[in-house]
């Protein structure tokens, strides 16, 4: 019997928020020093024309999720706000003392752990003081990660005065067995709540995050959440696969077994129901795993093949210089990637020495930057070309590898590039491990990443 093109193609695979990938960065050209260089001069070459992004990790919650494979610390008390606040704007003025003009800001987002775990105005105090050594563009837009069950009205007040426009909302699953699995139950009314008053204070862009193939999750658990999210009319949603990652230390993914997790067919039926719905109530894929109305800002950018990929995931404008904040965020300069300390601890020690807390990265080479543009404009676009001034790096191999996958239906192949077709796009990121030519050198001898479908 001839096997289904899910089970061909579920393997391993990186999400490519990044290329090269972290596990594949190369440690022994990078230092701080170099890393310096290298923002340096993204930050002469781009701030004036695109600006800069900020992206803050902000990693305090006060329950463990145990979908979540992000970087967090769990704790009920809230005296840490202050601290970790002083440690973030001290890491911004070590950065600022060393850029040659005054920075522009073009992005800023909150992520976590919990954003809103952080009272209004210790958040004010964080942007207030962020902003203090900087320019806000003409064209800036800023937006947060906010859990349903602790965002306050308050919350969104001030963030929307601070000039926050976009707010995404944890829904997750509905389900209460599947929340209960998970350790994330809050209830329909919140997330109803938080909605409507993010629509009524003036936010331009709600988005929703869904995830599927959750412990337990069931074909009408996602019908179900899908039916609720549309009544509520969010701006964009991401529908994430949930990426079942137990080995990685401290990423709190207990209390279930592998048996309760969808897989295969199970799994990838979940995603194309939910696909199917929301395309029926005016949502348009515009990106893996990502959807969003017409009037929506991302929606247009990847018309005007300007959406962009980083480690904050899509984006609907591209800056070159993206600097991470906090513990454990990455830094991409476009030359090279940088990687704050992971713990609490080392942060704060670093950051007392006045030294960046960067303690690991990349320098890209002229290698990577061309894979990576290919793996930007798959994965925002759906298509990539050649550069025929320019053969890339084993062209006539990777070409080669396509070809099983064009058989499959999945992509088209012409002289001048690729284009991933419409069956294809729920595959993108094995199309994209054919680019992958570090991944090809050296295969992982220990699973690394999830699966794929």
């Amino acid at each position: 019997m001839a096997i289904s093109l899910v089970q061909k193609y579920n393997v391993p695979g990186p999400r490519y928020t990044s290329y090269p990938t972290v596990p594949y960065w190369d440690d022994s050209q990078f230092s701080v020093a170099a890393w310096r260089d290298t923002y340096i001069r993204s930050f002469r070459e781009s701030n004036t024309s695109e600006g800069i992004s900020l992206y803050i990790h902000l990693p305090f919650c006060e329950s463990l999720c145990t979908f979540c494979g992000c970087h967090k610390r769990i704790t009920k008390r809230h005296d840490v706000e202050d601290t970790y606040i002083q440690a973030v704007l001290k890491e911004w003025a070590l950065y600022c003392d060393t850029f040659p003009e005054t920075p522009n800001i073009r992005e800023i987002h909150l992520g976590g752990g919990t954003p809103t775990f952080f009272s209004p105005e210790n958040l004010e105090l964080l942007i207030n003081g962020i902003l203090s050594r900087a320019n806000r563009m003409d064209n800036y837009e800023f937006s947060f990660e906010g859990h349903p069950n602790n965002t306050t009205r308050a919350h969104l007040v001030k963030l929307y005065e601070l000039g926050f426009r976009r707010v995404s909302f944890g829904v997750q699953d509905y389900s209460p067995a599947v929340q209960k699995a998970i350790h994330r139950e809050q209830s329909f009314h919140n997330v109803a709540k938080v909605t409507f008053w993010a629509k009524e204070i003036g936010y331009t862009s709600i988005s929703h995050d869904l995830v599927f193939g959750l412990p337990f999750q069931k074909l009408e658990d996602v019908i179900d959440t899908i039916e609720k999210t549309k009544s509520l009319a969010p701006h964009r949603l991401a529908f994430y696969s949930y990426a079942h990652v137990p080995w990685i230390k401290g990423n709190g993914q207990r209390g279930f077994k592998d048996e309760d997790v969808p897989k295969d067919q199970k799994k990838r039926q979940l995603y194309e129901v939910g696909k199917m719905m929301l395309e029926k109530n005016g949502f348009y894929e515009i990106g893996m795993d990502h959807f969003a109305i017409e009037d929506d800002t991302m929606y247009d950018a990847f018309q005007n093949g300007k959406l962009h990929r980083n480690f904050m995931g899509y984006t609907s404008s591209k800056t070159q210089l993206m600097i991470g904040l906090g513990v454990s965020s990455i830094s991409d300069s476009w030359y090279a990637f940088a990687q704050n300390e992971k713990t609490l601890e080392d942060y704060y020690a670093r950051l007392e020495k006045n030294e960046l807390a960067v303690f690991k990265g990349h320098i890209l080479t002229h290698e990577d930057l061309i894979i990576r543009r290919h793996i930007l404009n798959l994965m925002c676009r759906f298509q990539t070309k050649w550069d025929n001034e320019e053969q890339f790096p084993e062209q006539e191999r990777i070409i080669a590898s396509l070809q099983e996958i064009e058989k499959d239906g999945l992509l088209k192949i012409t002289d001048d590039g690729i284009t991933v077709t419409e069956k294809g796009k729920p595959f993108v990121r094995n199309i994209c491990m054919a680019f992958d030519l570090r991944l090809k050198r050296k295969a992982p001898e220990t699973q690394l990443f999830s699966m794929t479908i």
